[in-house]
């Protein structure tokens, strides 16, 4: 047996990037090898633009379990810093409160519907290529033929490291976070305000990092009683991953940050309870997506700090930019160098959040010079242009992917939010095939371009252009008054 496409791992990403191939026609394989999904305590939630594009594969709201489509939210952080977006023009920045295990099953149960196969409890550990494909290595001694091998195994990604591909980037040593699930005894928490009360401290905000002189530290309610408590700083003894975290351990850190002592206790019941140290900060970025047959998406194609929230935006779009690249190149059906343009696009999207994600931890690190630049960075965000920049960085929005020079302004980036009548956008995009959207009662003619693109006529409140052709992605391909302009995307894109 040879299948088109494997993916090692079986995290978001992986799975993601398997609903979007079988989306397009082909059905992956999905190596996870983990025999059953982890419970531990990580990310909690999903921000950036990727909300919209999933709620475009009817996600959205089927995971929330609600019937409205996600609205911009008001209000973020930058480097711990408020970032106020409420009448923001434009506003792109988006969450879904989604626990990461939660999400994997949904994931999971998607994918099934679309006839993905997932082999739980298989590892990788070797691979070959030839002319016509490749041979893989599993744990217990079977091999399996696949054309495509796509790493989406995290940030020690086997398949990365035995493609060779190189992992350049930086190593903030002298960052030492913890993180734990805590019970505060003296502690009243008002939900309302969104503000804990502890005797002899004083009042702490909730749900946002805050720096002081000697560190950083949040407090995220995770019930009424349950808190997520993680303490960042700069210096110090590192005890070593060989020795375990306690609580203790992050009492005295969160003391230090905070200048006071703060009791706490485990939560009560068996868990799983997060209790965890992470030492340094690493910042990288692949120096290649691709080698050969081998593909890059996720953790292991980049890593940087979670402050801000970026690592699912980032990598369910990098899934989402390879699935119909990859699916079409299996098929046949694309144009030349088509598959060459997702490392060409999603690098540059990995640069840009390995920079943010940088200069954040550094306007969240101590010291009277930070002090003074937190200043200033604050009382720049008090200009409106400053804070959408801000917001449209954070959120993946700014991120414009090359394009001709005389291009529209919106080809090469994610097609904005239009307001269509008689259906949604988001409606039209859940198929996940191109669509060419004509806005201004055309004709186009739907068999000008085959069977690969769907041509719809809608209304729109303001158009923007004539006309757009929307990548599976949700990038816009091109746009303006349909021309021989369009014909040449076209064929560019979609063969």
């Amino acid at each position: 047996m040879t299948a088109d496409v494997v993916i090692a791992g079986g995290g978001p990403n992986g799975l993601m990037l398997a609903c979007e191939l079988a989306l397009a026609g082909v059905r992956p394989i999905v190596l996870e090898r983990l025999p059953e999904r982890s419970q531990a305590p990580k990310a909690n939630g999903i921000v950036g633009q990727v909300v919209r594009l999933l709620d475009q594969r009817g996600l959205y709201r089927r995971f929330l379990g609600v019937t409205e489509p996600p609205r911009p939210i008001p209000m973020f952080l930058f480097g711990a810093l408020p970032l106020d977006l409420a009448g923001i023009e434009g506003n792109t920045m988006y969450a879904m409160g989604v626990k990461q295990a939660r999400l994997e099953e949904l994931f999971e149960e998607r994918a099934r519907e679309l006839g993905v196969e997932i082999r739980r409890g298989r590892e990788l550990t070797a691979f070959t290529q030839d002319e016509e494909g490749m041979t893989l290595e599993l744990d217990g001694g079977e091999q399996l033929r696949t054309r495509y091998l796509v790493g989406c195994d995290g940030a020690h990604s086997t398949v990365r490291k035995q493609a060779g591909i190189g992992f350049p980037g930086v190593n903030s040593a002298a960052v030492t976070s913890r993180a734990a699930h805590v019970v505060l005894p003296t502690a009243t928490i008002r939900m309302d305000r969104a503000e804990l009360d502890l005797p002899g401290v004083g009042t702490m905000g909730l749900y946002a990092w805050h720096r002081t002189e000697r560190g950083a530290y949040a407090l995220l309610p995770m019930s009424s009683e349950v808190l997520t408590i993680s303490s960042v700083e700069w210096g110090g003894d590192d005890p070593g991953e060989e020795v375990e975290m306690t609580l203790g351990e992050l009492r005295e850190s969160l003391a230090r940050v905070v200048g006071a002592d703060i009791p706490m206790a485990a939560p009560p019941g068996p868990g799983p309870h997060l209790l965890r140290r992470q030492s340094g900060r690493n910042t990288r970025v692949a120096d290649r997506f691709r080698a050969g047959r081998v593909l890059l998406a996720g953790d292991a194609a980049h890593v940087h700090a979670a402050i801000g929230a970026p690592g699912l935006n980032l990598g369910l779009q990098d899934a989402a930019n390879l699935g119909w690249k990859l699916a079409a190149t299996v098929r046949g059906t694309a144009p030349p160098g088509l598959i060459d343009s997702y490392e060409r696009e999603r690098h540059l999207a990995a640069e840009r959040v390995t920079m943010h994600s940088k200069a954040q931890l550094a306007l969240m690190s101590p010291g009277p010079e930070v002090t003074a630049l937190r200043e200033v960075f604050g009382e720049l965000l008090q200009d409106k242009s400053a804070r959408s920049r801000i917001s449209a960085l954070m959120s993946g929005a700014d991120v414009a992917y090359p394009t001709a020079a005389n291009a529209h302004p919106l080809t090469g980036r994610f097609v904005p939010d239009l307001e269509l009548e008689p259906v949604s956008l988001a409606t039209l995009m859940r198929t996940g095939r191109p669509l060419l959207l004509d806005l201004a009662g055309g004709p186009l003619r739907a068999d000008t371009w085959g069977d690969r693109i769907d041509v719809v006529t809608a209304k729109c409140v303001a158009p923007p252009a004539d006309a757009l052709l929307i990548r599976p992605d949700g990038y816009v391909a091109w746009a303006g008054t349909p021309d021989d302009s369009l014909d040449e995307a076209v064929r560019t894109w979609f063969g």
